[in-house]
Protein backbone atom coordinates (compact mmCIF):
# COMPACT_ATOMS: atom_id res chain seq x y z
CA UNK A 1 0.00 0.00 0.00
CA UNK A 2 1.49 3.48 -1.17
CA UNK A 3 1.89 6.37 1.96
CA UNK A 4 0.55 9.13 2.19
CA UNK A 5 2.26 12.37 1.72
CA UNK A 6 3.02 13.61 5.28
CA UNK A 7 2.22 17.30 5.59
CA UNK A 8 3.89 19.52 8.25
CA UNK A 9 2.88 22.74 7.16
CA UNK A 10 4.30 25.82 9.30
CA UNK A 11 2.20 27.88 11.52
CA UNK A 12 -0.28 24.63 12.78
CA UNK A 13 0.49 22.96 16.69
CA UNK A 14 0.88 18.65 16.08
CA UNK A 15 0.45 16.36 18.68
CA UNK A 16 3.11 14.19 17.80
CA UNK A 17 4.39 10.41 19.05
CA UNK A 18 5.31 6.90 18.91
CA UNK A 19 6.17 3.90 20.18
CA UNK A 20 8.38 0.97 20.28
CA UNK A 21 8.39 -1.80 17.69
CA UNK A 22 5.84 -4.35 19.18
CA UNK A 23 5.32 -2.27 22.36
CA UNK A 24 8.58 -3.37 23.29
CA UNK A 25 10.32 -0.37 26.67
CA UNK A 26 12.14 2.24 24.87
CA UNK A 27 13.40 3.41 28.20
CA UNK A 28 14.41 1.35 31.25
CA UNK A 29 16.69 3.22 32.97
CA UNK A 30 16.75 7.06 33.95
CA UNK A 31 19.57 7.07 31.61
CA UNK A 32 17.84 6.53 28.94
CA UNK A 33 15.05 8.84 29.95
CA UNK A 34 17.71 11.23 29.97
CA UNK A 35 19.24 11.14 27.54
CA UNK A 36 16.21 11.10 24.56
CA UNK A 37 15.14 14.35 26.96
CA UNK A 38 18.12 15.87 26.08
CA UNK A 39 17.89 14.71 22.40
CA UNK A 40 14.42 16.92 22.45
CA UNK A 41 17.41 19.94 22.76
CA UNK A 42 19.63 18.34 20.57
CA UNK A 43 17.26 17.82 18.06
CA UNK A 44 16.07 21.83 17.98
CA UNK A 45 20.02 22.77 17.16
CA UNK A 46 20.01 20.67 13.92
CA UNK A 47 16.15 20.93 12.91
CA UNK A 48 15.01 24.29 15.12
CA UNK A 49 11.38 23.85 16.29
CA UNK A 50 9.60 25.28 19.10
CA UNK A 51 8.34 22.65 21.80
CA UNK A 52 5.65 23.34 23.85
CA UNK A 53 5.30 20.19 25.90
CA UNK A 54 5.99 16.86 26.01
CA UNK A 55 6.02 13.57 27.91
CA UNK A 56 8.43 10.23 27.65
CA UNK A 57 6.45 6.64 28.69
CA UNK A 58 8.75 3.58 28.92
CA UNK A 59 7.17 2.41 25.71
CA UNK A 60 6.53 5.75 23.73
CA UNK A 61 6.41 9.21 23.66
CA UNK A 62 4.14 12.24 23.07
CA UNK A 63 5.44 16.21 21.82
CA UNK A 64 3.41 19.03 20.92
CA UNK A 65 5.51 20.48 18.38
CA UNK A 66 4.74 23.98 16.42
CA UNK A 67 6.55 24.60 13.75
CA UNK A 68 7.20 27.53 11.80
CA UNK A 69 8.29 26.44 8.13
CA UNK A 70 6.70 23.85 5.93
CA UNK A 71 8.52 20.16 6.21
CA UNK A 72 10.59 21.94 10.11
CA UNK A 73 8.07 18.80 11.67
CA UNK A 74 9.37 16.11 9.22
CA UNK A 75 12.93 17.21 9.64
CA UNK A 76 13.21 17.56 13.25
CA UNK A 77 11.38 14.33 13.52
CA UNK A 78 13.70 12.46 11.04
CA UNK A 79 16.91 13.96 12.79
CA UNK A 80 15.59 12.83 16.24
CA UNK A 81 13.75 9.26 15.34
CA UNK A 82 16.87 8.27 13.20
CA UNK A 83 19.37 9.77 15.87
CA UNK A 84 17.36 8.03 19.02
CA UNK A 85 17.51 4.71 16.95
CA UNK A 86 21.22 4.58 16.38
CA UNK A 87 22.31 5.53 19.66
CA UNK A 88 19.36 3.04 21.36
CA UNK A 89 21.14 0.06 19.41
CA UNK A 90 24.51 1.28 20.36
CA UNK A 91 23.95 1.58 23.63
CA UNK A 92 22.72 -2.04 24.08
CA UNK A 93 24.84 -3.55 21.34
CA UNK A 94 22.28 -4.99 19.17
CA UNK A 95 22.66 -3.55 16.09
CA UNK A 96 21.24 -5.22 12.88
CA UNK A 97 18.64 -7.27 15.17
CA UNK A 98 15.34 -4.51 14.09
CA UNK A 99 13.76 -1.60 14.41
CA UNK A 100 13.34 0.49 17.44
CA UNK A 101 9.66 2.26 17.08
CA UNK A 102 6.81 0.55 15.17
CA UNK A 103 7.26 3.08 11.82
CA UNK A 104 6.51 6.24 11.01
CA UNK A 105 5.90 8.93 13.54
CA UNK A 106 2.26 10.19 14.25
CA UNK A 107 1.23 13.13 14.24
CA UNK A 108 -2.22 15.49 13.75
CA UNK A 109 -2.66 19.26 14.06
CA UNK A 110 -4.49 21.07 16.53
CA UNK A 111 -6.79 24.02 17.06
CA UNK A 112 -5.54 26.90 19.01
CA UNK A 113 -7.70 27.41 22.19
CA UNK A 114 -9.51 24.94 24.56
CA UNK A 115 -8.56 21.95 22.55
CA UNK A 116 -4.88 22.80 22.47
CA UNK A 117 -5.57 22.93 26.28
CA UNK A 118 -7.40 19.27 26.11
CA UNK A 119 -4.55 18.20 24.24
CA UNK A 120 -1.71 19.44 26.23
CA UNK A 121 -3.95 18.37 29.61
CA UNK A 122 -3.69 14.56 28.04
CA UNK A 123 -0.26 14.59 27.35
CA UNK A 124 1.12 15.71 30.53
CA UNK A 125 -1.55 13.72 32.23
CA UNK A 126 -0.27 10.69 31.15
CA UNK A 127 1.94 9.54 33.47
CA UNK A 128 -0.53 10.05 36.38
CA UNK A 129 -3.12 8.12 34.21
CA UNK A 130 -0.90 4.93 33.41
CA UNK A 131 -0.43 4.55 37.38
CA UNK A 132 3.43 5.40 37.21
CA UNK A 133 3.07 8.25 39.89
CA UNK A 134 -0.04 9.95 42.22
CA UNK A 135 0.78 13.61 40.99
CA UNK A 136 1.12 14.26 37.38
CA UNK A 137 4.49 16.52 38.05
CA UNK A 138 6.10 13.83 39.92
CA UNK A 139 7.17 12.62 36.49
CA UNK A 140 10.15 13.45 35.84
CA UNK A 141 10.37 13.33 32.14
CA UNK A 142 7.73 15.61 31.37
CA UNK A 143 6.88 19.31 30.31
CA UNK A 144 4.52 19.64 33.49
CA UNK A 145 7.70 18.61 36.02
CA UNK A 146 9.87 20.65 34.26
CA UNK A 147 7.82 23.86 34.31
CA UNK A 148 6.62 23.25 37.49
CA UNK A 149 10.26 23.23 38.71
CA UNK A 150 11.62 25.53 36.62
CA UNK A 151 14.27 23.64 34.93
CA UNK A 152 16.03 24.35 32.18
CA UNK A 153 16.03 20.25 30.57
CA UNK A 154 14.20 21.21 27.20
CA UNK A 155 14.01 25.00 25.77
CA UNK A 156 10.23 25.43 25.70
CA UNK A 157 8.10 27.85 23.93
CA UNK A 158 5.28 30.31 24.93
CA UNK A 159 2.13 28.46 23.81
CA UNK A 160 -0.48 29.95 21.50
CA UNK A 161 -3.31 29.90 23.99
CA UNK A 162 -2.95 31.45 27.87
CA UNK A 163 -2.99 29.12 30.35
CA UNK A 164 -4.26 30.02 33.93
CA UNK A 165 -2.29 29.72 36.93
CA UNK A 166 -3.94 26.36 37.94
CA UNK A 167 -2.72 24.75 35.56
CA UNK A 168 -1.06 21.70 37.92
CA UNK A 169 -4.39 21.07 39.33
CA UNK A 170 -6.65 20.77 36.08
CA UNK A 171 -3.67 18.45 34.73
CA UNK A 172 -4.26 16.09 37.85
CA UNK A 173 -8.04 16.63 37.24
CA UNK A 174 -9.73 13.41 35.71
CA UNK A 175 -10.34 14.14 31.93
CA UNK A 176 -13.46 12.62 30.86
CA UNK A 177 -13.68 9.01 28.64
CA UNK A 178 -15.55 11.32 26.09
CA UNK A 179 -12.38 13.85 26.11
CA UNK A 180 -9.72 10.96 26.20
CA UNK A 181 -11.71 9.44 23.34
CA UNK A 182 -11.72 12.18 21.43
CA UNK A 183 -7.86 12.60 21.45
CA UNK A 184 -7.37 9.00 20.73
CA UNK A 185 -9.60 8.91 17.76
CA UNK A 186 -7.55 11.89 15.97
CA UNK A 187 -4.24 9.50 17.18
CA UNK A 188 -5.72 6.18 15.62
CA UNK A 189 -6.71 8.51 12.32
CA UNK A 190 -4.11 11.59 12.28
CA UNK A 191 -7.61 13.34 12.14
CA UNK A 192 -7.36 17.36 13.07
CA UNK A 193 -8.58 17.65 16.73
CA UNK A 194 -10.29 21.10 17.21
CA UNK A 195 -14.31 22.15 16.34
CA UNK A 196 -16.18 20.45 13.24
CA UNK A 197 -15.82 23.81 11.02
CA UNK A 198 -12.22 24.09 12.16
CA UNK A 199 -10.88 20.63 11.47
CA UNK A 200 -13.15 20.56 8.26
CA UNK A 201 -11.15 23.43 6.99
CA UNK A 202 -8.02 22.37 8.19
CA UNK A 203 -8.51 18.96 6.39
CA UNK A 204 -9.40 20.70 2.98
CA UNK A 205 -6.05 22.63 3.89
CA UNK A 206 -3.59 19.84 4.69
CA UNK A 207 -4.85 17.03 2.32
CA UNK A 208 -6.39 14.72 5.02
CA UNK A 209 -9.96 14.34 4.30
CA UNK A 210 -9.39 10.82 4.48
CA UNK A 211 -8.92 11.27 8.13
CA UNK A 212 -12.47 12.23 8.64
CA UNK A 213 -13.77 8.93 7.54
CA UNK A 214 -15.67 7.15 10.56
CA UNK A 215 -13.44 3.89 11.93
CA UNK A 216 -13.11 2.78 15.44
CA UNK A 217 -10.24 3.29 17.81
CA UNK A 218 -7.25 1.00 17.93
CA UNK A 219 -5.07 0.64 20.93
CA UNK A 220 -4.36 2.90 23.92
CA UNK A 221 -1.74 5.50 24.46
Amino acid sequence: MPRHPRFSTGGYVFHVLNRGAGRQTLFDSDTDYDAFVALLEEARRQAPMRVLAYCVMPNHWHLVLWPETDFALSEYMHWLTVTHSVRWHAWRKTGGTGPVYQGRFKSFPVQEDDHFLALCRYVERNPLRAGLVTRAESWKWCSLWQRDRCAATVTLNSWPVPVGKSWVEYVNDAQTEAEVEGIRQCITRGRPFGDSRWVRGTARTLGLQRTLRSRGSSGRT
